[in-house]
């Protein structure tokens, strides 16, 4: 379905009055409303703010694209809105909107708001056309301006066929995003214009919402001068075998489509083996990540996959244990969900290792990652053991590439589905079984011991500290080390002493900003004190990041606030002897809680201080300013 199908000339807005977000949203719905296109204006009013707390529809560059699939919608519509003066729609470059699409689907729409999204971001990247639409001044020079585009499209649709001209460089590359709607197809034009300006042929993957268009055949790819990668999220790299592969993130491919074309024209990337070798391009600048940024960037794999095990589980457990306290260890309720919680736990540590192994090595580490975690559980290593395992499996499997690689052609379908499994399994399992597993067991031991032996002085130093590290980056490195070693000794033993202090320590920044913005009204601007009443939900969700706006604008004073009160809170929660057989949850899960009551107390003191220093600290705001 083409944009000109849905793009109706009497529902648009020339001139848009409102100034502010929701007015904005409001005064075009009701022009949808008033031509006969929705059923129920609340509804679908509903539906589009859903949508803007995801992420806001402000793409920046003064474009916004509010959009929803609802029940509300009578047929499918796109409705041009322009302001003249702009609107503040929290657009994610900060500047005001100037022309906005809102996109309106049935519910039963297929998937007609994804290609209509991906249609229009192809067309507003280009700064022209952009600025043609800003010029217009009526509804049909609009509509004008789109339909010759449209058939610009439909003349140049064979531009993106493979050349078979092979006087001029050939280039292929692969574009995707995350969500695969707005930024892979903006990755795809920029590149196409680009290497159309510069005399370059070029075919262009997109991998989608949809899935994979416009396909790269082998004849292309073995044609190919060079592959450019243009993506956030993982692609499948194997038909690229002995090609130059230049990997960059998708907003490379739209902000430095020149630079990633030029490089990929001279050759100037790895080239790709899917054994894990690289055979280095001369011209090296993209060079691999420093051994503490991969050593961190596999770390984090591991826990983001393991966490949902965490917080299901644990809080499954938790709840066990309060049916536990009313109804005896003999109820059913809490034999069931006991169970469930249990055996969520069982899968901790064997996916922590695997998917470490996996970041490592892809495919073939995740086996025996999750394997030599498995045995780190049963030799009593506990979560040290499973990280080691992880990394151990990853590296060993990297060695074997290396080992394997002046194998024959014809044995090189043996190794995925042969060699690496069962080489891999059984190196990494000696060396967990009969080295590591024992020596990890005894470190895990003892570390226990030595924390089930502190005194409540020693215990309140080491709630200071893993409290402070919660509030220092805010779900950065330092965040995520204290947040996985409290869950280690949470997975180990049981105790949740450690969980109180890293949960309390999370929760005092964005609750400090809540509070400050609210009793230091004039320290804050009214954007700011909007923001910050967003933060009691988050801060009391133990959502840490909600703070990350306020401390990346204001860095010294919130991040050095927010330590202060983080570490109180985190030595309280220790002092008092709280514990929270949970991993998440925030307040939600303090009726489980050990001494409840005095955790929040902790969690109110660390707070109110951190409010109050902030609160202090910060100079009065002017609001013209």
């Amino acid at each position: 379905m083409k944009i000109t199908d849905l793009l109706r000339k009497d529902i648009m807005i020339l001139d848009l009055q409102a100034t502010e977000k929701e007015s904005a949203i409001d005064e075009m719905i009701a022009s949808l409303n008033n031509s006969g296109v929705l059923t129920d204006v609340a509804e679908f009013k509903d539906a589009i703010l859903k949508r803007e707390a995801q992420t806001s529809t402000g793409l920046g560059d003064g474009i916004a694209m509010p959009h929803a699939k609802n029940k509300a919608v009578t047929e499918p519509t796109v409705l041009f809105a322009k302001s003249k003066k702009g609107v503040d729609y929290e657009s994610l470059d900060g500047q005001p909107a100037y022309l906005f699409f809102m996109i309106a689907v049935p519910e039963g729409g297929n998937n007609t708001h994804l290609e209509t999204l991906a249609a229009l971001s192809r067309k507003l990247i280009d700064k022209e056309f952009v600025d043609q639409l800003k010029a217009a001044s009526n509804a049909d020079e609009v509509l004008a301006l789109f339909v010759e585009e449209q058939e610009e499209e439909e003349a140049d649709k064979t531009s993106n066929e493979a050349p078979a001209n092979d006087t001029k460089p050939f280039v292929v590359a692969i574009t995707a995003c995350p969500t695969g709607i707005a930024h892979t197809f903006m990755a795809e034009d920029a590149l196409k214009k680009k290497a159309k300006e510069m005399n370059v042929d070029i075919r262009v993957e997109t991998q989608g919402s949809e899935g994979a268009k416009n396909t790269l055949t082998e004849d292309e790819i073995r044609r190919a001068d060079a592959v450019i990668i243009a993506a956030s999220k993982k692609v499948d790299l194997d038909r690229f075998e002995g090609k130059h592969v230049l990997q960059r993130p998708v907003a490379d491919g739209i902000k430095k489509s020149e630079e990633l074309i030029t490089k990929a024209v001279n050759k100037a990337a790895p080239i790709y083996h899917s054994d894990g070798s690289e055979q280095k391009a001369d011209d090296m600048e993209d060079k691999p990540n420093s051994i503490w940024g991969r050593i961190y960037k596999d770390l984090m794999n591991g826990i983001s996959h393991m966490l949902p095990f965490v917080v299901g589980g644990g809080i499954l457990l938790a709840l066990s244990f309060l049916f536990e306290s009313f109804l005896g260890d003999d109820s059913t309720t809490f034999t069931f969900l006991n169970d469930i919680g249990s055996n969520a736990f069982s899968f901790l540590i064997p996916i922590f290792a695997g998917f470490i192994a996996l970041s490592i090595a892809d495919r073939p580490g995740l086996m025996p990652g999750m394997v030599g975690g498995l045995i780190a559980v049963n030799s009593n290593a506990g979560f040290l053991g499973g990280l080691v395992a992880g990394f151990l499996a990853g590296y060993v499997i990297l060695l074997l590439r290396r080992l394997l690689r002046g194998l024959p052609k014809t044995l090189e379908g043996l190794k995925p589905i042969l060699l690496y499994p069962v080489l891999g399994l059984f190196l990494t399992g000696i060396l967990m079984y009969f080295v590591f597993g024992p020596i990890f067991a005894t470190i895990n031991t003892a570390l226990i011991d030595f924390l089930q032996g502190l005194g409540t002085a020693n215990a309140a130093i080491l709630g200071i500290v893993l409290g402070g590290m919660m509030a220092v980056d805010m779900g950065g490195p330092f965040n995520k080390a204290a947040y996985a070693f409290s869950i280690g000794i949470f997975t180990d033993t049981g105790d949740g002493s450690l969980m109180a202090a890293v949960m309390a320590g999370g929760m005092v920044p964005p609750l400090a900003i809540a509070l400050a913005s609210t009793f230091f009204k004039n320290k804050f601007s009214a954007e700011e004190r909007k923001s910050g009443v967003t933060n009691y939900v988050m801060g009391l969700s133990f959502i840490t990041e909600g703070a990350i706006p306020f401390a990346a604008a204001d860095p010294l004073r919130v991040i050095g606030s927010s330590v202060v009160g983080a570490a109180i809170a985190g030595g309280l929660t220790q002092f008092f002897g709280s514990a929270i057989p949970a991993p998440h949850g925030g307040i939600f899960v303090t009726p489980l809680a050990e001494h409840a009551l005095l955790f929040l107390l902790s969690l109110a003191i660390g707070a109110i201080v951190s409010a109050v220093l902030l609160g202090l600290w910060r100079k009065p705001v002017s609001e013209e300013k």
